[in-house]
């Protein structure tokens, strides 16, 4: 059940690409009430969002401690790692719930932290890594939920029934290609449109703190590669395992019928290979499968869209979760 009254929530950083997203997500919640948006920091110039006109009328304003803890009781961070690392143990001291869309809560193992995300010295006690399908049972009592990166939404969902079900025989190679936004709003050389129209990029190979995170999540190390496409959201990886001797397309469809039959976000399309075209604007991660038995070769592919699956609408998705609000409330 709901709750009778909607839920204060607040929303700290909500002028970048996942904080717009989760103000437009939220705006329209029926179970939450939109109390405050606030930019990244104390000096942010107050604005509004024309993109989010006649669905929210309030303005952004600048960050402000006091008024995230007087004004609401979820508050939605979508800030950098070094903001949320210093926002959130004071928000968790006042009362506050925390959604954290950052990575600094992310790692559970202190030294892959201080390697990744040194601004979090420690996991705050009540402190749970959201991805929601395979935290349900936890998130009700949470405090902190540390929202997932994207990739490691995208290779986590994909992966964890399979080596769950001990489908997993060898390395694990992970292709990752993400629309630009991906990079967040910030502008760089990378991203300007001259360098990333018409192009596509391999980057931080063997570099990225993703790599960590999705390592966690499958108990076994990975070769994830990331790239860059010209697109304004949306991931896909192609996911390359070797499965044990005598595996078929059954074998495969029965391990993610266990894991996610009744989860309404996580769709299976079988030997038909999903496309990024079909999540965009949706909480929906799809995931199929190309299997040639001979060689033992499993090809998996799954999408996302990075802003939605990928951020804003999973860390929605947790906060239903976490009110007892049905999980598609506000997401479809």
């Amino acid at each position: 059940m709901g709750q009778d009254e909607p839920v204060k929530v607040a929303i700290a950083g909500a002028t970048g690409y996942a904080g717009q997203e989760l103000l437009r997500l939220l705006a329209r919640h029926p179970g939450a009430a939109v109390t405050a948006a606030m930019g990244s920091s104390a000096t942010s110039t107050p604005r509004e969002l024309p993109a989010l006109a006649h669905l929210w009328s309030g303005h952004v304003v600048p960050l402000d401690l006091e008024v995230l803890c007087s004004e609401a009781d979820a508050v939605f961070l979508a800030l950098p790692e070094e903001a949320s690392a210093a926002l959130a143990p004071q928000l968790l001291a006042r009362g506050r719930r925390v959604f954290d869309l950052s990575g600094a809560f992310r790692l559970r193992d202190d030294s892959a932290r201080a390697k990744w995300y040194p601004h979090a010295k420690q996991l705050p006690e009540g402190t749970l890594y959201g991805l929601t399908e395979h935290a349900r049972q936890s998130i009700a009592s949470a405090r902190l939920i540390s929202c997932p990166g994207c990739y490691p939404t995208a290779a986590a969902l994909a992966l964890k029934p399979l080596v769950s079900a001990g489908l997993v025989a060898g390395d694990i190679v992970i292709d990752a290609k993400s629309g630009v936004s991906g990079a967040g709003k910030t502008p760089s050389e990378r991203t300007h449109f001259s360098e990333a129209h018409g192009s596509v990029s391999a980057y931080k190979v063997f570099a990225h703190r993703h790599g960590a995170e999705i390592e966690q999540e499958v108990g076994r190390p990975v070769t994830f590669v990331p790239h860059l496409v010209p697109l304004d959201r949306g991931i896909l990886e192609t996911i390359y395992v070797r499965v044990p001797p005598g595996t078929t397309d059954a074998t495969i469809a029965a391990a993610y019928a266990a894991a996610y039959t009744g989860s309404c976000f996580v769709r299976i399309t079988g030997t038909t290979l999903p496309v990024i075209k079909q999540v965009v604007w949706s909480n929906f991660c799809d995931i199929g499968w190309a299997l040639d038995e001979p060689t033992n070769r499993l090809v998996v592919v799954s999408v996302i869209d990075n802003l939605v699956k990928g951020a804003a609408g999973q860390a929605v998705q947790n906060f239903n979760v976490a009110y007892g609000f049905n999980e598609r409330t506000g997401l479809v």
